[in-house]
């Protein structure tokens, strides 16, 4: 495997922002990937003070975006980044993803991909005819035993597929913080910022993608009641939903940011003919099983028991945990397993992320959640139908 040490570029993620520091922690984490370039805030004294504070040499340590892309294409090519990481608020993910995927560059975006159906897919039609790859950090697929869960499933070991609930719990915003200068909240109950979705598209979208990543199963329509419970606020805080699959498999999907005493309680629970799993995101070193008949089973990350892509996943011997960190360190080593291979649009079969179109489908859940909440839950059809390699 060619494992030369990849360059990345940051867009966003400077002073008071949480998630910057992530990424590079993550990307950096296996030695596999160097810092060395960035515009991380959106004025060019606090990008470049920003710069400064995490060593960026001032060469490559610029004011804007747009000029970090101009003066990265006129190096050469082995001397240029091989990838952009874009860790801004939901509204620049849009303009600055498709710059740099026209110019040629490999792109990392935080979730939800863009605003719009129609900003996704001019976006997957960039990614087609740059032939790029392009990875969204639903870091929760990194984790090793969700993909334990989605072998499982895969090999059969639960049957067909009949019910699914997934919950994703916060409390962080029970209480009108926008108003107090937090910035995290600022941006993400601003409709100008973070689009039409508050929690569902915060959180939502991680249920969804995760419910899509484990269990294989697709939305055929949604009957959704999403609220506003902070008097004030322009977004909702909290999202119930009922979810039919194409499969015939019904689903309830929670998102909430009003439920007090609630940190990040993200769990999944699916059951199907010949049994069930259960995996919690908060204690997400371990796997519930519950076969048909059988004593329930508990699957612990470390062990030479687990399926190949678990191992593949790991870094420490059972009993040591791994989490939220290594999680994203996961999905950008697939992704820059992908790049180093030359992989398009899609990745291939052989790396195990999520790329343009888990972003694009998310987006459409999004859309859709509020077109049902806004028909006074009323079903909503929200078949997703484009396909890998098929025109956007």
């Amino acid at each position: 495997m060619n494992t030369h040490k990849l360059r990345m570029g940051m867009v966003g993620g400077g002073r008071d922002a949480f998630i910057g520091a992530v990424h590079r922690t993550a990307a950096c984490m296996d030695g596999r990937v160097s810092f060395v370039a960035g515009a991380l805030s959106s004025t060019p004294e606090k990008a470049l003070a920003s710069g400064r504070d995490v060593g960026l040499d001032d060469r490559r340590n610029y004011g804007t975006w747009r000029e970090m892309l101009e003066r990265e294409l006129a190096l050469p090519q082995d001397q240029r980044i091989d990838f952009v990481s874009i860790v801004t608020p939901n509204d620049t993910h849009f303009p600055v993803a498709e710059a740099f995927v026209q110019a040629g560059f490999a792109v990392v975006c935080d979730k939800p991909l863009v605003h719009t159906s129609q900003q996704a897919a001019a976006l997957i039609r960039a990614v087609q005819r740059a032939e790029t790859v392009f990875a969204v950090t639903y870091n929760y697929s990194g984790y090793p035993m969700v993909k334990q869960a989605r072998h499982m499933v895969e090999q059969g070991e639960l049957g067909d597929i009949r019910k699914v609930i997934v919950e994703y719990n916060q409390g962080w915003l029970a209480d009108k913080i926008e108003e107090t200068g937090q910035k995290q909240a600022q941006w993400r109950t601003d409709p100008a910022r973070s689009g039409i979705g508050g929690a569902i598209g915060d959180i939502g979208s991680h249920a969804e993608q995760l419910v899509a990543y484990v269990t294989g199963l697709e939305i055929d329509g949604i009957c959704a009641d999403i609220t506003t419970f902070v008097p004030g606020r322009r977004l909702d805080d909290d999202a119930n939903l009922l979810v039919r699959y194409t499969n015939g498999a019904r689903g309830l999907l929670f998102a909430s940011q009003i439920c007090i005493g609630s940190e990040n309680d993200l769990r999944l629970r699916a059951w199907g003919t010949k049994g069930g799993i259960e995996w919690r995101q908060e204690e997400p070193n371990h796997l519930v099983f519950r076969p048909e008949g059988r004593p329930e089973r508990i699957y612990r990350r470390g062990n030479d028991y687990l399926c190949q892509a678990a191992k593949n996943n790991t870094r420490l011997p059972f009993g040591h945990p791994e989490a939220f960190i290594e999680a994203f360190a996961n999905v950008y080593n697939a992704a820059g397993d992908a790049i180093r291979a030359g992989a398009g649009a899609d990745g291939g079969p052989k790396h195990d992320y999520p790329d343009v179109y888990d972003g694009a489908r998310g987006v459409h859940f999004i859309e859709r959640t509020v077109a049902s909440s806004e028909r006074d839950q009323k079903w909503t059809d929200a078949r997703w139908t484009m396909r890998r390699g098929s025109d956007a």
